[in-house]
This record gives C-alpha cells, structure tokens and sequence, in this order.
C-alpha cells in the first residue's frame, strides 16, 4: 500500500539539544501502553548528547530501578512532546528512513500505477509504451504482467522485439507468455526470427538475409 509522503517534506527540530530529528520506522506497538502511536513514522531524536538521553539514565534507574534512558520523540504534523523509552543508545538507529529512496520508491509506484491503468486503452490506442514498462519491470505484480504481455499481438509493433529479447525474465512463466505474445505478434506479420542470428526475417525465407545461414 502507498503510504502519504507528505511528511518527508517536514524537518522537526528537538527542543533539548536543537539537532534535527530521525524521521523512523515506528515500533509495532506502543512501548508504554502497549498501544499503537496512530502513525508508522515517528521524528525521533537520536543524539546521544540531547539532555533527555543523557539525564534519562539516572532518572529512570531512581524512579525504576532498571538500565534504561528516553528519545525526545514527535509524531508527523503534530507539535506535541512525547518522550519515548529506550534501553540501549542504538535503539532506532537502524529504523531511519532515507527520504530520497523512499520518494524514489513512490515515484515508481506511480509509473507501475499509470501503465497498469493504461493497458485498459492501449491496444485501442497502439500505445505500446506501458506494455514495454510492466514487462521489463520484474518488481511490477505477475498479473499485471501477464496481462501486459498479451497485448503484445494486438497492439502488433515489432519495436517491441529488441528490448524483450534482451531482458533476462526471473519467471519462467513470465518469459513463456513473453515468448508466446511475440510469436503471435510475427506470425501477424509473416515474419520469423532466425534460429541462428535472431534477426527478424519473412516467414518464407529459406536462407537469413542478415548471417546468410540456411534455413
């Protein structure tokens, strides 16, 4: 699912120790409550020299009894202070989130999106351009795909033939439908490949006009 990314866009500042906050993953549940924090992204502040952490030891050890410290912590579009408990310094260090791959990762979705919902009037149109995106995009979903690879006949353009043949499918099955669309598509067109070169050649060749190989 496609998350809202507005808040990429966002940069919130810890009140303690003035250093930019962590934009991280959010933990499966509430650790205080046991609760959800209503958000799968939360702005944490992973200084190690922020005075919340560094006085959060003796704190909780006084008040606990136990080895633990606190994260100044926001959630997105929200002022509201929130301090979050941690037992050790590395803790959400490796839940960081890196913006530019996550904004490149959505830019993607919304490719895949606008050639999925462009096979619906491509053959119509001969518009094989989101066919050639869905079949060389081995993250694209294998029912997409397989749809895509039979408007291959019926949009009936040999450009197709280049790039397809030069795409090494992870799927079997995905590389059969690929392969069945693009003898439908020569044989529409009275051509062949040849066995020897690969070169597109008329069906009724009996020697290859490209390696001179009989055939």
């Amino acid at each position: 699912m496609l998350r809202n990314l507005d808040y990429l866009d966002e940069v919130k500042v810890c009140p303690h120790c003035k250093e930019e906050l962590s934009c991280c993953e959010a933990p499966p549940i509430h650790v205080g409550d046991g609760l959800g924090w209503g958000s799968d992204i939360l702005f944490i502040c992973l200084n190690d020299g922020c005075s919340v952490f560094l006085n959060g030891w003796k704190t909780i050890e006084e008040q606990y009894g136990h080895h633990s410290s606190y994260r100044y912590m926001e959630l997105p579009d929200s002022k509201e202070k929130n301090y979050m408990m941690v037992g050790n310094a590395d803790a959400f260090k490796a839940c960081v989130i890196n913006k530019d791959e996550l904004r490149a990762q959505n830019v993607h979705y919304q490719e895949q999106k606008r050639a999925k919902d462009a096979l619906v009037t491509c053959v119509a149109d001969k518009n094989l351009e989101p066919v050639l995106f869905l079949l060389l995009d081995e993250g694209a979903g294998k029912s997409t795909r397989a749809e895509a690879a039979q408007c291959l006949a019926p949009i009936n353009n040999l450009e197709c033939l280049d790039p397809l043949r030069n795409h090494k499918f992870k799927d079997p099955a995905m590389k059969h439908a690929v392969d069945v669309g693009i003898k439908q598509l020569l044989e529409n067109n009275f051509k062949k490949e040849c066995p020897y070169c690969f070169e597109v050649i008329k069906a009724q060749a009996v020697k290859c006009m490209h390696c001179k190989e009989d055939l």
